[in-house]
């Protein structure tokens, strides 16, 4: 390559990101957002899911974490662990908040984010300059840039950072399409393909559709479409996600051991909103955020009308481009996008792939060189057709029009402009001004949306960093559990602040963890896949609990059992409607009294069970108890109204309800009867625990942890005691934890890893033999 060429690609990577980092970053300034202002940007997941579990990363590469790679033994009570990091943190990118303090990992979450953002951006540009001329270099990093800067990025990316894998995936995995093509990189093409499926499954099969499809086109344009080549794709394809199959394979089933989501049907958006989100500054969480800058729109059409692109190839271009729009918009093709089935959420999660093609239809046109008045005016005409099919929606708002009119003439007269000298650099400066605009402008707007409309969470600052402290000081595990309690600052709060507790928040939130913690009385949002903490004396004897945040300190208790237990033989407690009697049967005793008259006895504390209601709750003159039930989205939990002190005084409520007056003299003669005969000794590690009994133990040995899939005891299989681990006592327990799934990924990636020795073999013997590796 020569020297001229190398310089103009690497400029054209470079500038790529250099664009797609100003504009992110610049729209978040004028937005005053976190970190450039005082307005917060954690909103929804970003803060209850994805921060929380780069926290745990950090504390899991820092040696720091309570677990391992297999078992976290902090949020949920202990749950599996490889299933989330196959889902939040398995990026390359995500290692790098372990540079960061752990006190800034907002400020690293944001980071990786825009770091992602221009690395695909990179990646595009390198997709592009191998795909085409080598002659307008900048023309290759704007449009890598438009595609980083989709409005699928700025809007449903940046607070979902995974996702932002698949933005990168799909360039990469047209590459790899391209080698498929020309019969090169028969070794690194499936290397690839691993990368993307296991840094985001999710989004990288959405990429592989869109590079699949765009392969069929390379393919049926040059002519070269045969049965030898898509069968070599698919063998390639295989065996990356064969590769990936280790964490895959536990990933999946650990969605189907998940507690079951709120099933949608697929209601597409009209049409009118449908184009009204190609514009910039337009924002809705329903329809597919579509924008890309107006130079890839009006390219995109330009090639229709090129006299000097045969005529396939653009016809074929643009009918891809119709097919992928259509086919969000089309039931059947909607779940083909997202793994048959609607998504809790944003039901245009694909969008980014119709960027993708769009912008490759763009540079495609352009590899002809700079369209002629005639194609620019074909390309205007269908930018404007768009547009005015738009205005009826009340998605626009007068900066689209302004900014999508602006754009379209600053990116005509840059293309009509002469093409050498000064006029060239004003052209790049009109476009990539353009772009720049529009994308800042597109970013600032939908910062301020989600604000609105979405729930919002602080930073980390210095109450974050006391609460932390604190737990950390009162840790005592695996003695006892700290529970970093309530209020919560997000649905992971052990992974966040510390301690271990019943509080987790994932798409793999198993069933039996939701179903058990609900019997107890515990509280959920997220459609039961976001669990709270549970603040119940029982309930935090039963699992340990000694320790937990309440009303601004850690208070400390001494009525907790250990995490192992023996109960008498018998039967599994069968849990029933009241939170009030399954808690005295996982205990073995009573503890709770019935009100009389709807008053509890003096001295007694009083609950309340109304999962359904939405309110204030009020004993005499304690501080009021604010309810937010009424599912199946929210469950209220089981809540302390006070010790009562005035006899015959009952309670306000705000609905319906059942009381419990908890006799705390009952519950700690009931510990000190299971603690009797608890384990005399317990050792946890990152993938299971072991605990001595007490010599003669006989009935049901109990583990304070959800009995979910993947426990393996030495002796006898596990069961379930009220949806807890349990085996039958003897001298020792002696449990390991492998998630369900990851002896089959291991064995399909060993499977993988042997096929793809195979092809380098093959090819070596066919090097050697003088063959063709095609």
């Amino acid at each position: 390559m020569p020297k001229t060429t190398r310089s103009h690609t690497t400029r054209s990577y470079l500038l790529a990101a250099v664009l797609s980092a100003l504009a992110v970053c610049g729209g978040d300034a004028v937005a005053s957002v976190f970190p450039f202002g005082p307005r917060r940007r954690a909103v929804n997941d970003l803060a209850n899911q994805f921060v929380p579990f780069h926290a745990h990363l950090w504390d899991l590469l820092r040696g720091r974490a309570d677990g391992g790679p297999l078992l976290d033994w902090q949020g949920g009570w202990g749950t599996s662990f490889l299933p989330d990091y196959g889902t939040y943190l398995s990026s390359p990118f995500a290692p790098l908040v372990a540079l960061f303090p752990r006190g800034d990992i907002e400020y690293a979450v944001y980071a990786i984010t825009v770091l992602k953002t221009a690395v695909a951006a990179a990646a595009m540009t390198f997709l592009l300059r191998r795909t085409g001329p080598s002659g307008v270099w900048w023309w290759a990093a704007v449009l890598g840039a438009s595609y980083a800067l989709c409005g699928w990025s700025l809007a449903e990316g940046t607070y979902n950072p995974m996702w932002l894998d698949g933005l990168i995936a799909f360039p990469l995995l047209c590459l790899v399409g391209e080698w498929v093509r020309e019969g090169r990189r028969p070794l690194l093409g499936p290397l690839v393909v691993a990368v993307c499926w296991l840094a985001n499954f999710y989004t990288a099969y959405m990429a592989t559709l869109g590079a699949a499809l765009v392969l069929l086109v390379r393919l049926a344009v040059t002519d070269s479409l045969r049965w030898r080549t898509l069968l070599r794709a698919v063998v390639t394809t295989a065996l990356g996600i064969g590769l990936a199959a280790p964490v895959l394979v536990p990933v999946l089933l650990g969605s189907r051991h998940a507690y079951p989501g709120v099933v949608r049907d697929f209601d597409p958006a009209a049409g009118t909103d449908v184009l009204a989100r190609l514009l910039p500054v337009t924002y809705s969480f329903a329809t597919p955020a579509a924008f890309v800058c107006t130079a890839v729109p009006l390219l995109a059409g330009a090639l229709l009308f090129r006299r000097d692109a045969p005529g396939r190839e653009r016809w074929l271009w643009g009918g891809l481009c119709a097919a992928v729009a259509v086919s969000m918009q089309w039931g059947p093709t909607h779940l083909v996008w997202h793994v048959f089935a609607t998504p809790n959420g944003s039901p245009y999660r694909q969008t980014f792939v119709l960027s993708g093609v769009l912008v490759l239809a763009a540079w495609t046109g352009l590899a002809h060189g700079l369209p002629d008045r005639r194609s620019l005016l074909g390309g205007a005409a269908v930018v404007l057709a768009l547009t005015a099919g738009a205005l009826p929606s009340r998605l626009l708002t007068p900066w689209s029009l302004l900014l999508a009119g602006a754009g379209l003439a600053a990116v005509a007269g840059a293309l009509l402009l002469p093409r050498r000298g000064r006029y060239g650099l004003l052209a790049a400066l009109l476009v990539t001004g353009t772009l720049l605009g529009q994308a800042a402008a597109t970013t600032a707007y939908a910062d301020r949306e989600r604000l609105a409309r979405l729930d919002d969470y602080p930073p980390w600052g210095a109450e974050h960093a006391r609460r932390a402290a604190a737990l950390a000081a009162a840790d005592g595990w695996p003695a006892y559990r700290t529970d970093p309690g309530l209020p919560r600052v997000a649905g992971n709060d052990p992974l966040l602040l510390g301690g271990q507790g019943a509080a987790y928040y994932s798409s793999h939130t198993p069933a039996v963890l939701t179903e058990t913690l609900a019997a107890l009385g515990g509280g959920w949002t997220s459609r039961g896949r976001n669990l709270l903490s549970l603040d119940n004396p029982v309930t935090d004897a039963l699992f340990g609990v000694g320790a937990r945040w309440r009303d601004g300190a850690v208070v400390r208790t001494d009525a907790h059992l250990p995490l192992v237990t023996v109960r008498p033989p018998g039967p599994p407690p069968a849990y029933g409607p009241s939170p009030f009697r399954n808690q005295e049967l996982l205990l073995g005793a009573r503890v709770y009294e019935a009100p009389r008259a709807g008053a509890c006895p003096v001295g007694t504390e009083v609950f309340l069970w109304s999962p359904e209601s939405m309110g204030t709750a009020r004993l005499g003159d304690h501080a009021p108890v604010r309810l937010l039930g009424g599912g199946p989205k929210r469950r209220a939990a089981l809540t302390s109204l006070g010790v009562q002190r005035v006899p015959g005084l009952r309670p306000v409520l705000p609905g319906p309800g059942e009381l419990g007056c908890l006799d705390h003299d009952r519950l700690r003669a009931a510990v000190a009867t299971l603690r009797a005969r608890a384990a005399t000794s317990v050792h946890v590690t990152g993938d299971g625990i072991r605990a001595t009994l007490p010599p003669g133990s006989t009935g049901t040995a109990v583990v304070a942890a959800p009995r979910i899939a993947g426990w393996h005891c030495e002796g006898a299989a596990p069961v379930a005691y009220g949806g807890l681990l349990a085996v039958p006592a003897g001298s020792t327990l002696s449990c390991s934890f492998r998630p369900p799934g990851l002896r089959a990924g291991l064995a399909a990636g060993a499977v993988a890893a042997l096929g793809l020795l195979g092809v380098a073999v093959a090819g070596r013997r066919g090097v050697r033999t003088g063959r063709s590796p095609r």
